[in-house]
C-alpha cells in the first residue's frame, strides 16, 4: 500500500505564510506528478499547484505569485509554500500523487487525508 500524509495546516492571519508538507510512504518504486488540491466548504475540489518529477510546475491563476510548490524526490515529499494568504485561501488542502508501485510497477493515483488551512483575523 501507499500512504500520503499531509502536515502544516493551521490558522493564520491574512497576509501570513504557511508551509504544507506531504510525505509518501509504502510500496513505492517511483512517483511521477505530485500536486496540491483544495476544497472550500460548498465548493468543488480544485487544483492549486502541481509538479512533475523533473520539476516542471503548474499553478492555479488565483495563487500565482503567492504560492510555490517544490519536491524532494529522495524523500518522496512535496511542499507548498503559501505566502500572502487571503481569507479565500481557507480550505482543506489535499496532496495527490501518481505512484508507480514497487511490486506491480503499475501506476496508481493516491490522495492524502487533507489538512485544514484557515485564514482569518
Amino acid at each position: 500500500q501507499v500512504q500520503l500524509v499531509e502536515s502544516g495546516g493551521d490558522l493564520v492571519q491574512p497576509g501570513g505564510s504557511l508551509r504544507l508538507s506531504c510525505a509518501a510512504s509504502g510500496s513505492i518504486f517511483s512517483i511521477n506528478a505530485m500536486g496540491w488540491y483544495r476544497q472550500a466548504p460548498g465548493k468543488q475540489r480544485e487544483l492549486v499547484a502541481s509538479i512533475t518529477r523533473g520539476g516542471g510546475t503548474n499553478y492555479a491563476d488565483s495563487v500565482k505569485g503567492r504560492f510555490s510548490i517544490s519536491r524532494d524526490n529522495a524523500k518522496n515529499t512535496v511542499y507548498l509554500q503559501m505566502n500572502s494568504l487571503k481569507p479565500e485561501d481557507t480550505a482543506v488542502y489535499y496532496c495527490n500523487a501518481d505512484v508507480v508501485r514497487k511490486t506491480s510497477y503499475l501506476l496508481n493515483n493516491y490522495w492524502g487525508q487533507g489538512t485544514q488551512v484557515t485564514v482569518s483575523a
